[in-house]
């Protein structure tokens, strides 16, 4: 039996790693949507960077149109109101006239890629963002999507998700959306609390998020995800317990739990949270062991780090025949490829190269005016950079790194050119979190759910600074 198959079939009992462990572990660290991470972007990589990222991909491939379908990320940042924990990039507003100039600004985006790209290039994954998607109306949705049908070809089988808040939404509107193309979508529950949604300025009731799960569920939607955090303030072991038991009940097909990072000098809305109703370090890891023992045992499969998903869900499968990839919208099914990111701030992924958009809505208009793509930083990755980004999304993804594979791949002996880190996994090895051997590293069941800190080890940029590192928590 491989490694992927043992986690999906081991006994629920067996997967979560006890408190002690966890608090052992209890580390900050990247979540590795990408390798390097976005923190170590510069900004010598420039527009003119972008252009010839874009110009390899369609002139530099063996034969042209050959690339790999796209994946495509829009950042939609408006939102009504704000929500205290949230560290995204958004423009709090209610005048929704706002959205309109946005739309034109697109439009230029959109119009720029085409002209280095090409109209009609394939694109496998599309993931609407936020901020709060669902700010737009649905004519203004429906113009969204037109202009991208029109410059981008959706596969049949893309798929077409879309975060939404669920004080916006009702059934007949997630109808409408159904009807635009949308067969995923993101909920954000966060907790069911009534007195924890108040302290961090988010109330929703479950009433209205079981209502947009049935209709999703009548609409025939591929899959449903509900977002949850733990370490709120004033959540207890006893609320927190009684939310995840209420989404279990609600039976959706996959579930993301994040620790909340309270890092208020950072994140201006956070400075509202008071620091004093914050479940202490003790209270979290014991919540994130109570959530790991709950759904596992509810039979949800542990896809990666805080990701569950029902077994027959697309992502489990692709587990289970070692398919998983990961990008900057999280795990996903759909091979490694490149993504175009669309609107202020958002990243993307060409080639050996990432970028990422002016923050800023004054810059990013200002720079489309101009005929110029806003990309304001990146990074070309060097030989080390991909090696270590294939090593480390095997560990995220697979759980296993393969010495043979990837040394043929990358023409280097990979026990010999990692031989500090494999002296490091060894404090791992003896925590029961990996196994290693002479031809691969594997990733234990208990390992599973902190493989972030295995994935660490190969993190040179971490482990050469990790006084500068300012991530979330691993638990």
């Amino acid at each position: 039996m491989n490694e992927i198959d043992r986690f999906a079939e081991s006994p629920p009992g067996t997967r979560a790693p006890d408190a002690d462990l966890l608090r052992k572990m209890d580390q900050a660290g990247p979540r590795y949507t990408s390798y390097p991470t976005a923190d170590r972007f510069v900004e010598a990589f420039s527009e003119s960077s972008y252009r010839r990222a874009l110009w390899t991909r369609t002139h530099g491939a063996p034969a042209v149109g050959s690339a790999s379908p796209l994946s495509i990320y829009v950042h939609l940042p408006f939102c009504e109101s704000v929500c205290y924990y949230c560290a995204c990039n958004k423009v709090v507003t209610r005048h929704h006239e706002r959205a309109g100039p946005y739309l034109q600004a697109l439009a230029k985006d959109i119009d720029l890629h085409v002209g280095q790209l090409g109209r009609g290039q394939a694109v496998s994954q599309l993931h609407l963002g936020g901020g709060t998607p669902t700010f737009l109306s649905d004519p203004e949705l429906q113009q969204l999507m037109q202009m991208l049908r029109d410059a981008f070809k959706l596969l049949p089988n893309a798929e077409v998700a879309i975060e939404i808040d669920p004080r916006t939404v009702d059934a007949p509107r997630l109808r409408r959306l159904a009807a635009l193309g949308f067969n995923r979508i993101s909920l954000g529950v966060q907790d069911f609390d009534p007195q924890v949604q108040r302290a961090v300025h988010r109330e929703q009731s479950q009433a209205t998020v079981q209502c947009l799960l049935d209709e999703a569920r009548a609409l025939g939607m591929v899959s449903t995800n509900l977002d949850l955090i733990y370490g709120l303030p004033l959540q207890t072991i006893t609320s927190v317990q009684q939310t995840i038991d209420s989404v279990i009940a609600m039976r959706p097909e996959r579930i993301a739990l994040y620790g909340y990072a309270h890092l208020p000098q950072r994140f201006k809305p956070q400075r509202r949270i008071d620091a004093g109703q914050l479940p202490a370090p003790e209270l979290r890891i014991r919540m994130l062991a109570a959530a790991i023992e709950s759904f596992t045992a509810a039979g949800y499969v542990h896809i990666g780090m805080d990701h569950f998903a029902l077994p027959g869900d697309s992502l489990a499968v692709a587990k289970r025949q070692g398919l998983l990839h990961r990008n900057f919208q999280g795990y996903s099914i759909h091979p490694d490829c490149d993504l175009i990111g669309l609107g202020v701030s958002a990243i993307g992924r060409i080639g050996n190269s990432y970028s990422q958009n002016t923050k800023t809505l004054a810059d990013y208009y200002d720079a489309l005016d101009q005929g110029l793509f806003p990309v304001v930083r990146g990074l070309s990755l060097s030989r080390d950079d991909v090696l270590r980004r294939a090593v480390i999304m095997a560990l995220m993804c697979q759980g296993r790194v393969d010495f043979a594979e990837l040394s043929q791949t990358h023409l280097i002996d990979i026990p010999t050119y990692f031989a500090a880190e494999m002296k490091a996994l060894a404090k791992l090895q003896a925590l029961g979190l990996v196994d290693v051997d002479e031809e691969s590293i594997a990733v234990t069941t208990k390992g599973w759910f902190l493989v972030r800190a295995v994935a660490m080890v190969f993190d040179r940029y971490a482990q050469a600074d990790r006084q500068r590192m300012q991530f979330s928590l691993i638990v």
